[in-house]
């Protein structure tokens, strides 16, 4: 007979461990809330420069490229705490300025590459909320969790008393010498 044993492992509640129930709550909420237009624009500083590739006359005379300089000290202060590690580990963080920096020249017009840095800042921030903040756990998957530890519990008492016993009988026959 195989015998199937199954091991639960604890389930972090996040990679912040000091962070409060209500914290992660929060920040739950204002991810929810989050959307491309709610992020301040005055917080950065958008430039513009020549773009590059094939494009002709365009490319070479407008300056249609948007470059996005996001001061970190600035944004951190719009974004929950639980998302700050993840902000300066992104592929968009530079360290000696420590500012994110995101690029942008996917159309031939200002506004369009200005926007779409802003999305990419969006898409930035959701990615990381996504990865960082963990999702509520519903009373029925609690429930089934506490179930599955009090069954290997039992399981693993169980085992221990027939071990005692095979032990106890052992004990029980070598007396008599």
């Amino acid at each position: 007979m195989v015998e199937v044993r199954l091991r639960l492992k604890p389930v972090s509640k996040s990679c912040c461990s000091a962070c409060s129930e209500e914290e992660v709550s929060k920040a739950r909420e204002w991810l929810e809330k989050l959307d491309p237009d709610t992020i301040p624009k005055q917080i950065g500083d958008v430039s513009y420069s020549r773009s590059s590739g094939p494009g002709g006359q365009n490319v070479n005379k407008v300056n249609s490229k948007a470059t996005l300089r996001l001061p970190l000290d600035q944004l951190l202060m719009h974004i929950p705490k639980l998302l700050h590690q993840g902000i300066r580990e992104s592929r968009y963080y530079v360290k000696n300025s420590d500012a994110l920096i995101i690029q942008a020249d996917d159309s031939r017009k200002q506004r369009d590459n200005e926007h779409s840095c802003y999305t990419r800042l969006y898409s930035l921030v959701a990615e990381v909320g996504a990865k960082t903040i963990p999702g509520e756990t519903s009373q029925a998957q609690r429930a089934r969790v506490q179930n599955l530890q009090k069954g290997a519990n039992e399981n693993r008492l169980r085992r221990k008393k027939t071990h005692s016993n095979k032990k106890a009988s052992r004990k029980k026959a070598g007396s008599e010498y």
